[in-house]
C-alpha cells in the first residue's frame, strides 16, 4: 500500500475501455502504474497521475492488483505468463482480467496463478466506453467471493460489481451479455429499416417507444447511433464477432441450441467480412440496410 493506505495496482492495457477504467481508479486515489503495447495510449495517462512501463513486468512491479483489459485470451496469456508479469507478482497479489475471453481459458489462467499463490478474478465488464468513463460498469466476477468483497473499494471506482460464481462463471456471464447485447442491435436495426421503408421517422419512432417495454440501453445509445449514422467504435464489430464466436463454442460444448444467437452471429460475420470489423458493432444496421437497398 501507499502511504494513504491505498493498493498500489498495475494497469495492463489502456485501450478504448482500459484508459478510461485507468483513470478511473487514479481519480479515486490509487496509485497506478500502467503499461499498453502501443505506449502512446499509456502515455496519455501521464497528465492524470499514471506511472508509465514499458513493459508488463515492469507495471506489475510491487503491485497488489494488476488489471488486465486486452484484446482476448491468447493476448492475456501473453502478457500475464511469457512477458514475465507473474515473476514480477508476490504471492498474495490478485489479477483481475476485465477482458472478454471464453471461460475454459479463464479457468487455466486462475490455476496457473493458484500454483504461484497468485489469487484471480475473471471480472468482464459491460457497459462500453460510456460507463467506463462515468464509473458506472456492471462487473461480473467469477471467482471467491470473499475476493471479491475485499476489493469492493477498488471496483467502487469502476462501477457496481456482481459476484455470479467460481472462476470462469464471469466469462460465462459476459458472453451471455454479448447475446443479448447483439440479438438487441439486430432488433434495433430491423425496425430502424422497417419504419423507414413504411413511410415514418427513424428519430421520431425512436422517440415515441422510449419508456415503453422496448426500451433499453441499446435503443438509447445505439439507437441514437444509427439515426446519427456515426459508427465510430465504443464496442467493434471485430470484438463483438469473437464474442459470438466464443458463445457458439461454449453452446456446442453444452450442446444447446441458440438460433437467434447463431443468425445475428451470421450477420456479423459477413458485416465484417465486408470490412465493417473496425466499426462499432451498432454498425450492424448498414449490412442490413445492404440486404434491403430500396427500404428507404
Amino acid at each position: 500500500m501507499d502511504k494513504g493506505g491505498k493498493r498500489r495496482i498495475a494497469f495492463l492495457g489502456t485501450g478504448l475501455m482500459g484508459a478510461p477504467m485507468a483513470r478511473r481508479l487514479l481519480r479515486a486515489g490509487f496509485p497506478v502504474r500502467v503499461w499498453n503495447r502501443d505506449a502512446t495510449k499509456s502515455a496519455g495517462l501521464q497528465p492524470d497521475g499514471a506511472a508509465v512501463a514499458v513493459a508488463p513486468a515492469e507495471a506489475a512491479q510491487d503491485a497488489e492488483i494488476v488489471f488486465t483489459m486486452l484484446t482476448n485470451g491468447e493476448a492475456v496469456g501473453q502478457v500475464l505468463f511469457d512477458s514475465g508479469c507473474v515473476d514480477a507478482l508476490k504471492p498474495g497479489a490478485v489479477v483481475v482480467d476485465c477482458s472478454s475471453i471464453a471461460p475454459d481459458i479463464a479457468k487455466v489462467h486462475a490455476a496457473r496463478l493458484e500454483e504461484r499463490g497468485i489469487r484471480y478474478l475473471d471480472a468482464p465488464v459491460s457497459g462500453g466506453v460510456v460507463g467506463a468513463e462515468a464509473g458506472t460498469l456492471a462487473i461480473m466476477a467469477g471467482g471467491e467471493a470473499a475476493l471479491v468483497q475485499e476489493l469492493a473499494d477498488v471496483f467502487a471506482a469502476l462501477g457496481r460489481v456482481t459476484h455470479v460464481g467460481p472462476n470462469g462463471a464471469g466469462q460465462v456471464c459476459k458472453l451471455a451479455n454479448q447475446q443479448i447485447v447483439a440479438i438487441t442491435i439486430g432488433a434495433v436495426a430491423e425496425a430502424m429499416i422497417l419504419v423507414e421503408a413504411g413511410g415514418a421517422s427513424r428519430e421520431a419512432f425512436r422517440n415515441a417507444i422510449r419508456g415503453g417495454f422496448a426500451e433499453s440501453r441499446i435503443l438509447d445509445l445505439h439507437g441514437a447511433r444509427m439515426i446519427r449514422r456515426d459508427f465510430e467504435p465504443g464496442g467493434t464489430s471485430n470484438n463483438q464477432l469473437k464474442d459470438l464466436n466464443a458463445v457458439a463454442a461454449l453452446a456446442e460444448a453444452l450442446s444447446l441450441d441458440l438460433p437467434l444467437t447463431t443468425q445475428v452471429r451470421e450477420a456479423f460475420k459477413t458485416f465484417v467480412a465486408e470490412g465493417g470489423g473496425g466499426k462499432d458493432h451498432s454498425g450492424l444496421l448498414l449490412h442490413l440496410e445492404k440486404l434491403n437497398p430500396k427500404s428507404g
